[in-house]
Formats: structure tokens, sequence, C-alpha cells
């Protein structure tokens, strides 16, 4: 099933349930899915799909860590939990053993021994983890592999 899909049914459910954060966070995902499709003048694949919904993952992240430092609880009870009903509808998180082994495995196809090489295995890694990991996390990852 899409996820488009999932999110529709998942959406009635919600309303049939009465569960009033997961209905106001299907209908942002929704509503931010549909702004992209305007944008892009066609209908999302399911990979363009995951990359607004990780991009919504990251907004809440960012607004957890702000909130935190603004010592608002309450929000950041709710963004946790918005957060977490969008990772369901993500694929799975490479772990960091994973990332670490497809970074060694980048490395030694590009011949990258020093840290001057992170431009070439970072681009090379990204493009092979495809959403499945953090831009951050993989980034430390990498120099750690280089620094070795």
């Amino acid at each position: 099933m899409a996820i488009v899909d999932r999110l529709d049914a998942d959406l009635k459910e919600a309303l049939r349930a009465r569960d009033a954060v997961r209905t106001s966070t299907i209908r942002l995902a929704r509503a931010a899915i549909q702004n992209a499709v305007i944008d892009r003048r066609r209908p999302l694949s399911d990979e363009e799909v995951v990359a607004v919904l990780r991009h919504e993952v990251k907004r809440r992240r960012e607004a957890i860590e702000s909130y935190e430092r603004g010592g608002r609880d309450d929000l950041v009870q709710r963004e946790k939990l918005e957060m977490a009903i969008l990772l369901g509808y993500l694929p799975a998180m490479l772990t960091e053993d994973e990332i670490r082994g497809l970074v060694r495995q980048v490395a030694a196809e590009a011949g990258a021994s020093t840290e001057r090489d992170f431009g070439r295995v970072m681009g090379q890694v990204m493009r092979r983890v495809a959403g499945r990991a953090e831009g951050r996390t993989v980034e430390r990852i990498v120099r750690e592999v280089l620094r070795g």
C-alpha cells in the first residue's frame, strides 16, 4: 500500500477514534504532501513522499530542541508524539554499524584515506542511504572512519 493511501486510511481511523493528536498530525502531513504536489505540478513518487515526511520529522525535532530550551515541556511532549506518529510511516533507519560498514565500503571503492576525501565519500554515502539516515550522523561517521 502506498504511503499516501496509508495516511488516508489512518486518518479515517483516527477520526473515528477521536484521536485529536493523530488526526491533526496526519492532516498536517497530508497538507505538506499536497503542497509538494502543487510545487512540482505532478503526483509524488513514494520516495518523494518519504522525503516530505522526513522533512516534517526534522521540523518536529527542531521544534523539540527549541521548546526544551524555552522550558515548554507541554509542547515538547506534543511534538514528540507527532514525531513518533510520522516515524511510523517512514522506512526503518539504518543503524550506526550499518552506516559505518557502508562508509568503509565507499571509502575503499573511492580509495579515500584522509579527511581531504570527505566530500567524495560523503556524497556517495548520502546517495546510497537515500534518506534512511540523518546527514549529521553520516557526517560524524564519515569523519571517524577517515580519521582512522
